[in-house]
């Protein structure tokens, strides 16, 4: 098959989960398939997959929310570059306008048309743009409108879709196991609670630095490591200083290895996720397959909390600070008894597993069509 897929950051020069599924998934399926990535035009070449780059790189974010300019910018260089005969296109339906040029061209082309859903906000427009959430809203659903064809990558978003009426095949996120298995624990160092993370709002790290505050009345020497940037993250040190934390809470910033990630997961004992809003929690899974915990909240918006069967590989939480910091306390005092289950659970996740799914069901729609 000759396969196209559309996304505006590619992997690894911008680290997102939706560019980390594209980039594993398009890797794997390049070893059989002719693979093509339609983006912005970020410095540098992938090995097995052709990236064609229709405009220059604008900036993503404005604060802590992604630019509308940046997305419209991206769509209408679509409608201009984008080009060739594919099998099937798959096109990530963040940020939504692209999906829309995207359609125009399969039609044209009449090439079959995959939407792949990381999260569907509907209601969650209004608290992310305010007055403009309607229009974000409208955008949406008509976005739900373009194909039979689409793809949840969890449960929870599969759900929502339907809630539009809009069937959808689940096919998660995964991580490359093996590789995560390879890589040696950091040396020298021991942390007690992680977290791995862009700082941005809806990642909920003020939440884990108050149950910080917390904890250290059970444990005074705790030590937490935050590794990530972001608008947030000037806030968050401030927060730490206020809560005499600054001993305890260690800002790493953006490590740029991989492999340094994994290797300071290997060095802590419980991973933190306290988002409220996650379309999948690819770092959950890399933290199990680590070998450690996953304390996660449970919020209407966060798709991770179906990622942890508590007791099993982690442990749930209420969105508090008291409830948060319970959760992280039973984590450490049974992290070491639950490894076998978080290696065992995060296997199935392995990104060549979801890549057979994948190459199976673009067949069958490639057949259909």
């Amino acid at each position: 098959m000759k396969i196209a897929y559309v996304y505006d950051a590619v992997y690894p020069f911008v680290k997102g989960g939706v560019e980390k599924r594209v980039y594993e998934i398009g890797r794997r399926l390049a070893r059989k398939h002719e693979v093509h990535w339609f983006s912005l035009n970020w410095d540098g070449e992938l090995d097995d997959i052709l990236v064609h780059r229709v405009g220059n790189w604008k900036r993503f974010y404005h604060g802590d929310r992604r630019s509308i300019g940046e997305a419209l910018y991206f769509a209408q260089k679509l409608l201009l570059k984008f080009g060739g005969e594919y099998d099937i296109v798959d096109c990530q339906e963040f940020p939504y306008f692209s999906c829309f040029s995207t359609k125009l061209h399969s039609i044209l082309k009449r090439t079959p048309l995959v939407l792949t859903w990381h999260e569907v906000w509907d209601g969650h427009w209004y608290e992310y743009l305010g007055k403009l959430g309607g229009i974000g809203r409208r955008v949406e659903r008509l976005t739900t409108r373009l194909t039979p064809h689409n793809i949840a990558v969890s449960r929870f978003t599969q759900k929502r879709l339907l809630r539009f009426g809009v069937p959808s095949r689940v096919i998660p996120n995964g991580i490359d196991f093996e590789k995560i298995r390879s890589v040696p624990r950091l040396e020298g160092v021991d942390y007690d609670v992680l977290f791995v993370g862009r700082l941005i709002r809806e990642k909920n790290v003020e939440l884990l630095v108050r149950a910080v505050q917390i904890l250290k009345t059970e444990i005074p020497d705790i030590k937490v490591l935050i590794i990530g940037d972001g608008p947030e993250r000037r806030r968050l040190e401030r927060l730490s200083e206020e809560l005499n934390l600054v001993e305890n809470v260690d800002f790493k910033g953006f490590l740029d290895e991989y492999e340094a990630v994994i290797s300071h997961m290997k060095a802590s004992r419980v991973f933190v996720l306290p988002s409220i809003r996650e379309g999948f929690g690819i770092t959950a899974l890399e933290a199990n397959a680590s070998g450690i915990p996953v304390v996660t909240v449970v919020h209407p918006l966060n798709a991770a909390a179906e990622l942890i069967v508590h007791e099993y590989n982690g442990f749930l939480a209420f969105p508090n600070p008291g409830s948060l910091a319970e959760s992280i306390l039973v984590a450490l005092d049974h992290g070491k008894k639950l490894k076998r289950n978080c290696v065992r659970y995060a296997r199935n996740y392995d990104w060549d597993n979801i890549t057979r799914l994948i190459e199976n069901f673009y067949e069958r729609v490639a057949d259909d069509s």
